[in-house]
């Protein structure tokens, strides 16, 4: 389902005409399978994060090929990639990221206004959704009315709602306690089950790792493993 080769990328730190090359990503290479959790685990600075922004098309890789679902993104133009990322990617994130002005279910309803589904059908959509992860009682209520873990259900929620094959997590449970990190995880684990969708996690967390079937440790921008199997 996603294939990345060689990918390798460098940022340019200091004044111009004086920059200095850092490597961020070296020579690295994961397959990730459908229906699998894939942990990529690593300290900050480790090139986490910019791996997910490469296979996202936030960035593109100095070198490398990324291969999603057969097709070559790295070539994509922005707007193509855009596109792209609409159909077959839903995004969790650390800090939520969602629309104070909007409610639960509009947060959530909102990829399927950006798509162009009609009322109705995003109606049903949505709250079938909701049902799913917890949320019926807190459908109509503001992000500032939720708690942590309500609303990184609701930013999990988001990312389903198009039906995308691919969720990538950047940090999921980063800004939520023991308790509500073990429920959150424990919801990704119940939808990959249920629904057979391809979770990538990035986590600086070994006990968030460790949920999913294979784990990719980053250490200074290049794999230190080659995928770490799990039963989970």
């Amino acid at each position: 389902m996603i294939h990345i080769q060689d990918v390798t990328h460098t940022f340019s730190i200091g004044k111009k005409g004086k920059e200095k090359r850092v490597p961020v990503l070296k020579n690295v290479s994961i397959d990730i399978n459908k229906g699998e959790i894939v942990s990529i685990v690593g300290k900050s600075g480790s090139g986490k994060s910019t791996l997910l922004h490469v296979l996202a098309g936030f960035m593109r890789p100095e070198s490398g090929s990324i291969k999603v679902l057969n097709k070559e993104t790295a070539s994509l133009s922005e707007s193509e990639h855009a596109e792209f990322r609409l159909n077959n990617f839903g995004f969790i994130f650390q800090n939520f990221q969602l629309m104070p002005g909007l409610t639960a279910f509009e947060n959530i309803e909102l990829p399927l206004k950006l798509k162009g589904v009609a009322k109705s059908e995003r109606r049903v959509n949505v709250e079938a959704l909701i049902q799913k992860v917890g949320l019926s009682a807190v459908a109509d209520h503001y992000p500032n009315e939720l708690s942590g873990g309500q609303q990184q259900r609701v930013s999990i929620a988001r990312a389903l709602v198009s039906n995308p094959p691919i969720i990538l997590a950047d940090e999921p449970t980063g800004s939520l306690d023991s308790e509500t990190e073990h429920e959150i995880l424990h919801l990704i684990q119940s939808l990959n089950q249920s629904l057979g969708i391809t979770f990538v996690i990035i986590t600086h967390d070994d006990e968030v790792a460790n949920i999913a079937h294979r784990k990719y440790r980053l250490h200074d921008g290049a794999l230190v493993n080659g995928g770490t199997l799990h039963v989970v």
